[in-house]
C-alpha cells in the first residue's frame, strides 16, 4: 500500500519545482473559470454527474506518471475529489507517493495569492 497525504502550498511548490507531476482532475468549465496552476496536466476524473471512466482516465494519467514509485500531486477545487482519487491510486493501485493540495486550487492556491494560467 502506498502513501496518500495532503500537502500545504509551500510543500506543493517544493515538489512541483522538483518535477513532480501535477494532475488537475477538475472539469473543463472549472479550468475555464479559475485557470490552472502553471505546468499542471488537465485530466478530468468525475463528470458533472459524479460518474467516471477509470480506463480512459488512467490512459491519460499514465502518459505523465508511468511508474508506481513516481510521486504525483492531484489538484481539484477544494480537495474533496482528490481525496477519493488519491486513496484509489495509493490503496487500490499501490502508488507509493500520492499527494493532494490541501484546500484545493481555491483555498490552497488562489486564496494564498498564487496565480493561475488560462
Amino acid at each position: 500500500m502506498g502513501v496518500f497525504k495532503s500537502i500545504d502550498t509551500d510543500e506543493f511548490i517544493k515538489l512541483k519545482d522538483k518535477g513532480v507531476a501535477v494532475i488537475d482532475i477538475r472539469r473543463p468549465e472549472e479550468w475555464e473559470a479559475t485557470g490552472i496552476i502553471d505546468g499542471s496536466v488537465k485530466n478530468t476524473f468525475f463528470d458533472a454527474n459524479g460518474g467516471h471512466d477509470i480506463r480512459k482516465w488512467m490512459k491519460e494519467f499514465e502518459k505523465h506518471v508511468s511508474d508506481k514509485s513516481q510521486p504525483v500531486i492531484l489538484v481539484c477545487a477544494h480537495a474533496n475529489r482528490t481525496k477519493s482519487v488519491g486513496r484509489f491510486l495509493s490503496d487500490e493501485l499501490g502508488m507509493q507517493e500520492v499527494y493532494d493540495l490541501e484546500g484545493g486550487i481555491v483555498y490552497g492556491w488562489i486564496d494564498k495569492g498564487k496565480t493561475t494560467v488560462k
